[in-house]
């Protein structure tokens, strides 16, 4: 056991002891996501390295601590990549983090999230103890999935020692297409097109009122994307791969452009049609994930909305502190279970209190 992970488990062991609170934390890149940060401060950066990594089985197994632009060069090495594209946001985020935030870029809905690529944990709960869950191969698990719950969990569950992930071969081919579309049109557009055998990656819609910007990026084989290519038409955008990473990334003008307001995110069904909402959106996922810029008094209305939709709506980043909840309440069965969930993982309620949500 290396002097790391022994110091990890000695802080996590006094604090249960005496009730006291820790905060984990990687690289802070996603410090603005949750309720609050409260606690002594619980890095992760000494655990750190890539243990294993067998391309031609498609798996690596990180250390939580290890940054997350190292694993992704030493993957783009081999040709090889995390296909839900975590999202960076102009810090140094690490591997663990990535999978306790669960958050996911503009390839999410057309290849999964963070937690369908998760394969193996490593862990101490809130007893100082180490427990291991799933394994490198997808069909691993018998009973509940541990290992994939931790996925989103922002770390109420537990730290984080190393995680084993699937990773995919880089695409052959890709091509951006941009449209001149309203987003009604755009979203019939993406509806159409996702029932044909089309090699849809991302789609990304911004504009006001009756007009804007549909911008749909093609990933897998050449022949398949050249095809696609033909078959949309559209104007092809040379060199679009900046416009995908700033957008991934919240540095895109859409967004640079509302720094300084609460930013919400909304969680509907792809079919939605367009929301009435009071400012104009940002429509990514084939219309599954649509931000927001909105005032403080609109909190109410954009959630109202979101659920009409069926959906959701989560203050992504809130621009000054509010009392305003930043998830969705759970409803009480789901609300019962992640309860349970917490006592079991961590029974001293230790593990980053009040960041998921303000009763734990």
């Amino acid at each position: 056991m290396d002097a790391a992970l022994s110091s990890c488990i000695a802080r996590i062991r006094a604090a249960a002891d005496a009730g006291t609170p820790l905060r984990i934390r990687g690289g802070g890149s996603k410090d603005f996501h949750g309720e609050r940060l409260e606690g002594e401060l619980l890095d992760t950066l000494g655990l750190a390295g890539i243990r294993s990594y067998e391309p031609s089985e498609l798996v690596v197994t990180v250390a939580a601590g290890t940054p997350l632009a190292e694993l992704e060069a030493t993957l783009a090495a081999q040709g090889q990549c995390l296909p839900f594209e975590p999202p960076h946001f102009g810090g140094a985020p690490t591997v663990g983090g990535m999978v306790a935030a669960g958050l996911a870029g503009p390839a999410r809905a057309s290849v999964g999230s963070v937690r369908d690529y998760v394969l193996g944990v490593t862990m101490l709960n809130g007893r100082g103890e180490l427990l291991s869950f799933g394994g490198q191969v997808m069909k691993n698990v018998a009973g509940y999935d541990v290992s994939r719950l931790m996925a989103g969990a922002l770390g109420t569950l537990g730290l984080l020692v190393e995680v084993s992930l699937k990773v995919l071969p880089v695409a052959p081919a890709e091509a951006t297409l941009r449209f001149a579309l309203s987003q009604a049109q755009a979203l019939q557009k993406l509806n159409a097109w996702g029932g044909q055998p089309l090699p849809l990656n991302a789609s990304r819609w911004t504009g006001e009122g009756g007009t804007g910007e549909l911008l749909l990026r093609l990933r897998g084989a050449q022949a398949a994307v050249d095809a696609a290519c033909r078959t949309l038409g559209g104007e092809r955008v040379p060199e679009a791969e900046t416009l995908w990473t700033q957008c991934r990334d919240h540095a895109a003008p859409w967004f640079t452009a509302r720094a300084g307001r609460d930013l919400w995110r909304l969680s509907v069904p792809q079919t939605a049609p367009v929301l009435d909402l009071p400012e104009a959106t940002l429509v990514e996922w084939h219309g599954g994930q649509r931000w927001i810029a909105a005032d403080r008094g609109d909190a109410d209305r954009v959630r109202r909305v979101a659920v009409a939709a069926g959906g959701h709506a989560t203050l992504f980043r809130a621009a000054t502190p509010t009392d305003i909840p930043r998830f969705t309440p759970p409803q009480p069965p789901l609300d019962r279970i992640q309860r349970e969930l917490k006592r079991q993982f961590d029974p001293a309620g230790i593990f980053n209190r009040g960041r998921l949500f303000s009763a734990f």
